[in-house]
């Protein structure tokens, strides 16, 4: 069996025996980037510490090339574990719950947080940013191995949350953008400012609106629309 050639489904192939944790210590934002530089040739294949040397084994036969050692500047292999926050700690500030790249944490401003341990891929990334240090990373109990249903499972969560903060972000540059279009409106009202004073903060607002378009065009939304 020949290994893929066209870099897109090469891509789809590495990706899907990536764990998909998501804990971005191979160096990119997540296991599909990581699966796209693989790809491209511009990243080795031991730089995965939850796929582990299985992982490795894995690439390696994919891509017809030889198993390398994990590289230990990625990181260690470990046992399966999760999330658990320290509830008489906890203060609700919310930074868990926004580095958690599966929306596994729950919780709300100024209230107790919790993580859904079925849903946690162990990656670590809530215990940086937590100002309490009261998350900490626990053996899962009984010992299990990460299976391909979890990294699929994972998987569909990363992407439901990036869809989500993407509608977020498209939806807060569009209610900015009508309140930029509103502000140039008012200003052309104003008759207690100079025609100077008048264009001036037109130029700003007119800046504004320069940055969300080009923003919004960057990540594919429709720009914002910007008075004759």
């Amino acid at each position: 069996m020949t290994a893929p050639t066209c870099h897109s489904s090469l891509a789809d192939s590495i990706d899907a025996l990536l764990p998909q944790t998501q804990c971005t210590k191979c160096g990119y934002a997540g296991c599909r980037p990581y699966a796209e530089a693989i790809a491209a040739g511009s990243s080795p294949i031991n730089q995965c510490p939850p796929g582990g040397a299985a992982g490795i084994a894995g690439l390696a036969a994919l891509l017809r090339r030889p198993a390398l050692p994990l590289n230990p500047a990625n990181g260690a292999e470990r046992p399966l574990a999760v999330a658990v926050i320290d509830e008489a700690l906890c203060i609700g500030c919310t930074l868990c719950i926004q580095a958690c790249p599966v929306d596994c944490i729950v919780g709300a401003p100024t209230k107790m947080h919790t993580v859904i341990a079925s849903q946690c891929t162990g990656c670590d990334l809530c215990l940086p940013p937590c100002p309490m240090d009261c998350i900490a990373m626990v053996p899962v109990q009984p010992p299990r191995a990460w299976t391909r249903a979890d990294a699929d499972a994972a998987r569909r969560r990363h992407a439901e949350r990036n869809a989500r903060r993407a509608a977020e972000q498209g939806r807060n540059e569009r209610r900015l953008a009508d309140k930029a279009v509103a502000k140039l409106a008012e200003l052309d009202a104003r008759d207690d400012l100079t025609a100077e004073q008048v264009a001036r903060r037109k130029s700003v607002v007119a800046a504004a609106l320069a940055r969300a378009r080009a923003r919004r065009a960057a990540s594919g939304s429709a720009t914002p629309s910007s008075p004759e």
